[in-house]
């Protein structure tokens, strides 16, 4: 390409690349949150059977440690979207920095559980933030056609977070391992810190030569950033002029839908069972009983997550975010199904599944891939994208608080579940709750691919808008008013 100027946003020229890095460098964060989100799993037998740090740790106890960082993500949730109006979304994100360092040295030097509790809550409050603040960050900086893609590196790099848990953790005791991972955040802070503040920010602080220099790192100097800093005047001016309390912002027809459409994915995404098969991974496949080395066994379900989640990152734009989630609840309800008939078959006689060792295996490898292609990254994907700017500092937190409060519940009761349903009735419950996922999806998903975060409230707002690729969606049509550009 011999020049990247554009006289018209909905061009879209300009480099592609730094956007890539800005929003890879950003999701790092997501890095350190995949690191405490996998950490129960190679953690939870040298700490409660084998008592590696030297005090007793009960299976309750364990389930309060593992759970405790999910109450810390719900709190930090609404401060998070406060920070990031006043400090801006690069400088609110590097200061949770020191929560997940501080969480993380509580846990090296643990010498009761008290300490482990408090630790992953201030980690907690760490990759909570970043569940907010990063999706919000590569929505502003990236371009329409690239959005989705940028938005889905935050989960890949939670997915990779997991991995790396999983296979550090099993090579070296657990407080190695939390050393390992308190490192993270440090390498985080140090790349993320020579990336560009969002244009949006900028242009809401009346900065506009420093939103400029940063379209320029974003786009490219040779980018001709004049039209997107009008469009994003025009914005800023409108929500200015716009400017609403919380209670009102609950009395827009786009906000009520947006907050709907968001608030059902987390739940179906969190009821799908996921913390509970990434925190008990190692459980699982011993009560399968596969024959297979419970650490070997995390580690093959780590690689298919990765890989899984780096697929969406190149077909999320192509296919659309509606087909992708419904694959997914589909598939995660056969998974789930295939799960609870396994161990229903093992409680009424365990000779019946003396040869079906592989069935959890696939079932769980099969759960997996189908959550990180679409349920794992496009939920937080799309709060990014259908919240408009006056009600988002409001609104997006909710759904935050909502995921990590359901994280919470299902971490924490897993193991009550169990007891109470047998593992077969909780993986029958799961199952239920993704097909009726599926059919939320259906009915009230709208498809946001290729269109922008002003066309998306458009919509929201019952106006049609035209797209390049047909991409229906029922509740979205309601209304007979003129197609829009």
């Amino acid at each position: 390409m011999s020049s990247f100027v554009v006289n018209n946003v909905a061009g879209e020229s300009g480099r592609k690349l730094p956007q890539y890095i800005a929003g890879l460098a950003a999701s790092g964060g997501a890095l350190a949150a995949g690191t405490f989100l996998g950490w129960t799993s190679p953690a939870e037998i040298p700490l409660v059977q084998k008592q590696e740090y030297g005090f007793p740790i009960s299976t309750e106890d364990f389930s309060w440690i593992g759970s405790m960082a999910n109450l810390g993500a719900a709190l930090m949730c609404f401060p998070i979207g406060i920070l990031m109006k006043m400090i801006g979304r690069k400088w609110a994100m590097l200061t949770m920095v020191l929560p997940l360092l501080l969480g993380w040295l509580l846990i090296i030097f643990a010498n009761n559980v008290a300490m482990l509790m408090v630790g992953r809550f201030f980690l907690g409050i760490g990759g909570g933030a970043f569940c907010i603040a990063a999706p919000t960050y590569t929505a502003e900086i990236a371009q329409s056609s690239i959005r989705g893609t940028l938005g889905t590196f935050f989960q890949l790099l939670v997915t990779i977070g997991i991995l790396f848990v999983y296979g550090v953790g099993a090579a070296v005791n657990v407080q190695v391992l939390s050393i390992i991972c308190g490192v993270i955040p440090l390498v985080f802070g140090l790349i993320f810190f020579f990336m560009p503040e969002s244009p949006h920010y900028f242009i809401e602080k009346n900065r506009e030569d420093d939103a400029s220099k940063s379209l320029k790192w974003l786009r490219g100097n040779r980018y001709d950033e004049r039209a997107e800093i009008e469009e994003l005047k025009a914005e800023d001016a409108k929500i200015r002029e716009d400017k609403i309390t919380f209670v009102q912002g609950f009395k827009q027809r786009a906000t009520i839908r947006a907050l709907i459409i968001s608030l059902g994915l987390m739940f179906f995404q969190q009821l799908s069972g996921i913390n509970a098969v990434i925190f008990y991974t190692t459980t699982i496949f011993d009560d399968a009983n596969t024959g297979l080395e419970a650490t070997a066994a995390t580690i093959i379900v780590g690689v298919i997550q990765v890989v899984a989640t780096l697929l969406a990152t190149f077909i999320v734009d192509k296919a659309g975010r509606r087909i992708l989630l419904m694959i997914s609840d589909f598939f995660m309800a056969v998974s789930t199904i295939l799960l609870a008939v396994y161990f229903q078959l093992k409680e009424d006689d365990a000779s019946q599944v003396a040869n079906l060792g592989w069935l959890p295996v696939l079932a769980v490898c099969l759960f997996i891939a189908m959550f990180s292609i679409g349920f794992g990254p496009i939920p937080w994907l799309m709060v990014g994208e259908l919240f408009a700017n006056n009600v988002k500092a409001y609104v997006s937190p909710l759904a935050g608080v909502f995921n990590w409060l359901l994280a919470f519940l299902v971490t924490k009761v897993f193991t009550n579940l169990r007891d109470a349903l047998g593992i077969a009735g909780v993986f029958w419950l799961f199952s239920g709750l993704s097909l009726l996922g599926t059919v939320f999806v259906f009915f009230i998903v709208p498809e946001t691919k290729g269109i922008t975060l002003a066309e998306i409230q458009r919509m929201l707002s019952g106006e049609k808008v035209r797209r390049s690729s047909g991409h229906s969606n029922p509740a979205m049509e309601d209304d007979e008013k003129p197609e829009t550009r």
